[in-house]
């Protein structure tokens, strides 16, 4: 299991890399929207659409998206805020109430919301991309960074369960360890003032340091929201992961989760 795991990860790495860092935007915004069609197929297969519903659902995301990539550009804004409404109010709402996602209303509303989900992750995406290479970096690594605190800080120190009938495994004190490592991350970045901005200088230079650090405390806390948000659909689906399309580490919204409300929230404060 762990060989298959570190395989792919370097193959995604050896894909992944290059093409952020030297490849045109609009190879990058390619190499993007092709795993968002396929996190759109497993979004409709947790949501326990049948038969080729999954596959319709993931072209229709994907003509959508291209439809927008030329003609969208003055109501990105928009699509960030309808993001951020349902990451902000809908996502809260369903973790705490649970109600049954892939039935009736609820499904026939999460089909139509992970649209917007996804679009306004792409969009945020490459407009981050747009700005510089570190940006985007900086960006993404607000995810990572809290991911990997929250790991070894849940191993040292968690006792107490975030959201034990969602995810188990997940604890206040990791929670706590990955924003800690984050702030610290980002004070650091912030102060060195490197010729090429990052997020936190970006974020510092609209709304102050000290601001600068209150929004990206509230992006980890959506990190975690979106996470969750996932492992809710999944339990209610009966899965562990969201597919298996990436051997040894399931599927590809489960290694996005956590990104899909913190990348358009975090341009929608500097659009």
């Amino acid at each position: 299991m762990l060989k298959t795991r570190v395989i792919t990860a370097v193959i995604l790495l050896a894909v992944l890399v290059p093409v952020t860092l030297f490849a045109p935007i609009a190879a990058f915004g390619a190499l993007i929207a092709f795993i968002v069609v396929f996190a759109a197929w497993e979004w409709a297969r947790l949501l326990k659409v049948t038969g080729l519903g999954p596959v319709l659902y993931a072209g229709v995301t994907g003509a959508v998206l291209v439809a927008t990539t030329s003609r969208f550009g003055l109501a990105i804004p928009g699509l960030y805020l309808a993001a951020a409404i349902f990451w902000v109010l809908v996502s809260p709402f369903a973790l705490v109430r649970k109600p049954v996602l892939a039935e009736g209303a609820w499904r026939t509303f999460l089909l139509l919301a992970g649209i917007v989900v996804l679009l306004a992750a792409w969009h945020a995406l490459v407009q981050a991309r747009t700005i510089g290479v570190r940006f985007v970096l900086t960006l993404l690594l607000i995810v990572w960074i809290a991911d990997v605190g929250a790991y070894f800080a849940g191993k040292a120190l968690g006792r107490h369960k975030l959201a034990p009938s969602i995810s188990p495994g997940k604890t206040w004190e990791g929670a706590i360890g990955g924003l800690a490592l984050v702030l610290v991350v980002a004070v650091a970045l912030q102060v060195t003032h490197a010729a090429q901005p990052n997020y936190f200088t970006v974020d510092a230079a609209v709304y102050g340091t000290a601001r600068m650090l209150v929004w990206v405390a509230c992006l980890v806390a959506f990190s975690v929201l979106g996470d969750l948000f996932e492992s809710l659909l999944k339990r209610q689906a009966g899965v562990k992961d969201s597919s298996h399309l990436l051997p040894g580490h399931g599927g590809v919204l489960d290694r996005i989760d956590a990104m899909l409300p913190v990348l358009p929230l975090a341009m929608l404060l500097l659009t």
